[in-house]
């Protein structure tokens, strides 16, 4: 199988490393039922949701967008981190992503509302419109030109991680550091960070390298203390530690504890995603309430309730990513775990408007609170905008 270490040319390669890393759709999933109680908080609370379902591989028709925005705001979803380029994106493919998601909203416009400020996510959320906030899983998408990061910063790109799976400028991914590379934050990436915190882009530490997440929590400590970074979409490792069937490296997506404590050290936030693949040992056919809980919980108790988010890293519908997972079963270097993972089973995740409800039961029940509930739904992200949105 072959690494993703240069930039991939071709539509047809392209949506191979997409599946590759966010094979998940939640359309099919399950509707979970929920107390009159737990939806209610969810309606009143700033719910801010993380996925990547790119045209033509989450979605290519129209009313796939809208049905699903429509549900996530009919349950109360404020809004969510939505990415528009991951890979090895060129910066005019990020364009076009843009393009076609923005006009395809705008069909239905009075249900979007394009984020710039902290102040537009409570317009939202106030207003019943759905809250857009842009996000790129790659750095590719700026050609080598860090000058572009102002441009993106003016588009309304909210966060960046610096990698994704494979090696790039800035350092290395996940899927890198299995296979034994990963080199750590480069001086290039450094550079980038600096950038980044100048134009207020959050730095996303998600699919990438651990040794280079150390570097890039270290370099933040020493260069822009007081500045956050963010996993958006990253399950604890610890959890499935002692699952029978956990895989004898485990999920290479999943980040271990002390990831975590760094992030947090930093002021930031750390998102379980509601992704059944990644599930080391468990792979549930539908993740349930009490699943996407103890996630939750576990990084609670980890970092404390006050650096803990929400994601899905949702693909909206399975026929398309199931199509070219069947096609393409060795996309990613991974010794076939994530194949082996669906089929177990675990192609989906929990969509955010069928099951957060129900979740908020569930965190009832274990003891939390409706301001830490809150908190962990959309509160601690509001607060990582506000201290790093320029």
């Amino acid at each position: 199988m072959k690494k993703i270490t240069k930039k991939i040319i071709g539509s047809a390669a392209l949506a191979v490393a997409l599946l590759g890393a966010t094979a998940q759709a939640s359309v099919e999933s399950k509707l979970w039922p929920a107390t009159d109680k737990g939806k209610k908080i969810v309606k009143d609370a700033i719910v801010i949701d993380f996925y990547a379902p790119p045209f033509g591989i989450g979605w290519n028709k129209d009313h796939q967008l809208h049905d699903y925005m429509e549900r996530a705001l009919d349950a109360g979803i404020t809004g969510a981190s939505i990415t528009l380029s991951p890979t090895y994106f060129t910066f005019a493919q990020h364009l076009a992503e843009h393009k076609i998601w923005v006009n395809t909203m705008l069909q239905k416009s009075e249900n979007f509302l394009f984020v710039h400020s902290v102040e537009d996510i409570e317009k939202a959320h106030k207003e019943g419109k759905y809250a857009v906030i842009w996000n790129s899983q790659t750095s590719s998408i700026l050609d080598g030109d860090i000058s572009k990061v102002a441009i993106m910063r003016a588009m309304g790109l909210s966060s960046m991680q610096l990698v994704y799976n494979g090696t790039y400028r800035s350092g290395d991914g996940c899927i890198s550091y299995l296979n034994g590379v990963d080199r750590g934050l480069t001086p290039w990436g450094k550079l980038l960070i600096d950038e980044l915190v100048k134009h207020g882009i959050i730095v996303d530490l998600s699919h990438t390298g651990r040794n280079t997440t150390k570097d890039i929590t270290a370099y933040m400590m020493e260069k822009h203390k007081g500045v956050p970074v963010i996993y958006s979409h990253s399950l604890p490792a610890g959890l499935y530690a002692e699952e029978p069937k956990r895989t004898a490296k485990g999920c290479y997506r999943n980040i271990t504890d002390e990831q975590a404590k760094r992030a947090a050290a930093t002021g930031g936030v750390v998102s379980p995603t509601f992704t059944e693949w990644m599930m080391d040992g468990v792979w549930p056919e539908d993740i349930t309430p009490q699943q996407a809980a103890d996630m939750i919980d576990y990084y609670v108790k980890l970092i404390g309730v006050d650096h803990v988010g929400i994601a899905t890293d949702d693909m909206f519908t399975l026929e398309l990513v199931a199509a070219f997972a069947k096609a393409n079963p060795d996309a990613y270097d991974d010794g076939g775990y994530m194949n082996n993972a669906f089929a177990q089973g675990a192609a989906g995740c929990g969509e955010l408007a069928k099951i957060l409800p129900a979740v908020t039961d569930e965190l009832l029940k274990r003891g939390y609170s409706e301001e830490d509930i809150k908190k962990v739904y959309g509160g601690n992200m509001m607060r990582v905008y506000k201290q790093v949105w320029k």
